[in-house]
C-alpha cells in the first residue's frame, strides 16, 4: 500500500504572470492539472505589493532590477482577485506574500486562505505585526536568517498565538547544489518539534534529486516558482515549467513513497517473514534427549535449512524442556513459554525505549515501578511505569503511560501535584475536567481531587509535587482499593 500524500505543495507564480491576467490564468490551469493527475494539496502563491506606498516616491522610475521589474508586471487588485477566484475554482488553496501593510489588507479582503512570508521580510517586524493581526495560518521562509534570528522569528509568532509554519530556504537565485544546507531542516525539526517544517527551493528546475532528499529529511511543506514560457518570454533561472514541475511532483511523491509517512510504524509483512525465515538457522540435536529432559547448550547444534515449525536460533532457550522424544540431529519443535519475567522485559525495553524516542536521560540514581491495579497481565491497558527521581519535602518523578494505556481514577490527601507532558500525548480528567495536553501542556492537580489519564499513542510527563508518601493513594475502584500496595505495584529492579 502506498503512504498517504502528506505534503503541501506551493506553486508561486509571483511575477510570472508577465502583468497579463490571461497567462497567469494558464498558469493556474497547468498547476491545477499537475495537481489533479498527482492527486495532490496543491497552493497557487501570488505575491501583493502596493507598489504606490512600497517603493519610495523618488524612486518610482528607477532602473533597479528589482524595481523596473515590480512596474512591468504590475496588476490591478481586481486582476489579482480575478486570479484568485480562478485559483479557488480550480481547486486550489489560495496564498499570498505581502510586501507591505496595505497588501496584508487587501489579502484579507480577497479572503485569501493563507499568507507566506517571504525570506526578506521573516524580521520585518511592522509587517510582521499586521500579518499576525490578520488572524490567519502563515508559513514563514528563514532564507539568509541565522538559528538565534529565527529563533526570534519562532517566538514572535508564537507569542501571538499565531498557527505557522516554517520553512527552510536559501535566497541565492538560482542555489548551487552545495548551497542548500538541507540538513539543516534536522536542526530546526529538532528545535522546532511541535512545529510543521517545510522546504522552499530555488534550484536548477531540472533538478529533483533535491526535493526527494528535503522529504527524506521530512519537509512535509514544499515550495518552488513555475511559469509558463512564451515566445516573448522565457522563464528564470529557478522557475520550472509546468513539464519540470510535474516531474518535481512525482519525484517527491516517490521519496514519500520510499520512506513512508513520518511517525508510521514499520510494517512487517508476511513475504518479509518467510524470507528470513529461510535464511536462518534451526537448532538441531547432538544427542538423543527424551520428553521432559532440559534441551541445554551442549546437546544442540544450529544449522540451515530452519524448518517452519522448527525453533530457530533466534528462539531457541537453554531452558527449553523437550515436550517430546527426539533424535539425534533432529530438529526441535519447541517455543518460547512466556511468563512473568519475560512480559516484564519486554515492557522494561518498551519503556526505555520511549525515554530514548523523547531524548530523556535519567541518570544513575532512580527507582522504577510497575503500577498495575488490575494485575501484571493487565498492564498494558490499565497502569504505567514510574520513574522516581526525587522524593524530599518536593518530589519528581517521571511517568511512562504506554499507548492505549489507562491510569485508573484516584486522588491524593496529602500530596499536591503537577503533570507537565515531555513527549507524546495525555488526557488527564481531573475534577471531571478533560485536558487534552500536549508536549510542554501542564495541568495541576491539588489535594483530594480525583484525577486519571490515558494516552493514545503514548506519553511520558514529569510529576512534580510535594514528598510523595506510601498510602496517600485513595482509589475510586474499591476492587483496587481493597488491594494492599504490593499487589497493584512491582519494583523492576532489572532496569
Amino acid at each position: 500500500m502506498n503512504p498517504p500524500n502528506d505534503i503541501l505543495y506551493i506553486f508561486e507564480m509571483a511575477n510570472n504572470h508577465q502583468g497579463d491576467v490571461q497567462h497567469g490564468l494558464k498558469i493556474i490551469d497547468a498547476m491545477a492539472k499537475i495537481a489533479r493527475d498527482n492527486g495532490i494539496r496543491a497552493a497557487v502563491k501570488f505575491q501583493y505589493r502596493d507598489l504606490d506606498t512600497f517603493i519610495h516616491p523618488a524612486h518610482q522610475s528607477s532602473d533597479s532590477k528589482h524595481i523596473k521589474r515590480f512596474r512591468e508586471t504590475r496588476l490591478s487588485r481586481e486582476q489579482y482577485l480575478t486570479l484568485v477566484e480562478a485559483t479557488r475554482e480550480a481547486g486550489l488553496i489560495t496564498m499570498c506574500t505581502p510586501f507591505d501593510e496595505v497588501s496584508v489588507k487587501d489579502i484579507v479582503n480577497h479572503g485569501i486562505e493563507i499568507i507566506k512570508i517571504a525570506s526578506c521580510s521573516a524580521n520585518d517586524w511592522p509587517l510582521l505585526e499586521v500579518i499576525a493581526a490578520a488572524r490567519k495560518p502563515v508559513i514563514c521562509s528563514t532564507g539568509g536568517l541565522r538559528i538565534e534570528q529565527i529563533d526570534k522569528v519562532v517566538n514572535f509568532l508564537e507569542h501571538r498565538k499565531v498557527d505557522f509554519s516554517v520553512l527552510h530556504c536559501v535566497g541565492i537565485y538560482p542555489t548551487p547544489t552545495d548551497g542548500l544546507y538541507l540538513n539543516f531542516m534536522e536542526r530546526m525539526m529538532k528545535r522546532y518539534n511541535w512545529l510543521r517544517i517545510g522546504y522552499s527551493g530555488h534550484e536548477n528546475p531540472d533538478d529533483v534529486d533535491v526535493v526527494k532528499v528535503a522529504v527524506a529529511k521530512g519537509a512535509r511543506i514544499l515550495e518552488r516558482h513555475v511559469g509558463v514560457a512564451t515566445p516573448t518570454s522565457q522563464l528564470n533561472a529557478y522557475s520550472m515549467s509546468p513539464e519540470q514541475t510535474d516531474r518535481w511532483v512525482k519525484a517527491s511523491i516517490n521519496a514519500l513513497r520510499i520512506g513512508g509517512s513520518q511517525g508510521q510504524e514499520k510494517q512487517i509483512v508476511q513475504v518479509e517473514v518467510d524470507s528470513l525465515q529461510s535464511l536462518r538457522r534451526g537448532t538441531y540435536l547432538k544427542v538423543a534427549i527424551r520428553k521432559g529432559e532440559v534441551i541445554s547448550a551442549e546437546k544442540v547444534y544450529f544449522a540451515m535449512p530452519c524448518a517452519a515449525d522448527q525453533t530457530s536460533s533466534c528462539e531457541w532457550l537453554e531452558t527449553m524442556v523437550a515436550s517430546r522424544d527426539y533424535k539425534v540431529d533432529e530438529g526441535i519443535q519447541e517455543r518460547r513459554q512466556s511468563t512473568l519475567a519475560t512480559s516484564l522485559r519486554s515492557l522494561i525495553h518498551q519503556g526505555k525505549g520511549m525515554l530514548y524516542e523523547a531524548g530523556i536521560k535519567i541518570g544513575p540514581k532512580y527507582t522504577v515501578e510497575m503500577s498495575h491495579h488490575y494485575g501484571p497481565e493487565n498492564f498494558r491497558s490499565h497502569g504505567a511505569l514510574i520513574v522516581n527521581l526525587i522524593n524530599r519535602e518536593y518530589c519528581k518523578k517521571l511517568v511512562i503511560v504506554f499507548p492505549g494505556q489507562r491510569h485508573p481514577n484516584h486522588r491524593h490527601l496529602k500530596k499536591e501535584e503537577v503533570f507537565q507532558v515531555i513527549h507524546g500525548d495525555l488526557e488527564a480528567v481531573v475534577d471531571g475536567k478533560v485536558h487534552q495536553l500536549k508536549p510542554g501542556d501542564m495541568v495541576l492537580v491539588e489535594r483530594g481531587m480525583w484525577h486519571s489519564f490515558n494516552s493514545t499513542h503514548g506519553c511520558v510527563f514529569e510529576e512534580v509535587s510535594t514528598t510523595h508518601i506510601l498510602g496517600d493513594s485513595y482509589y475510586e475502584d474499591e476492587k483496587i482499593a481493597k488491594l494492599d500496595l504490593a499487589q497493584r505495584k512491582t519494583l523492576l529492579d532489572m532496569w
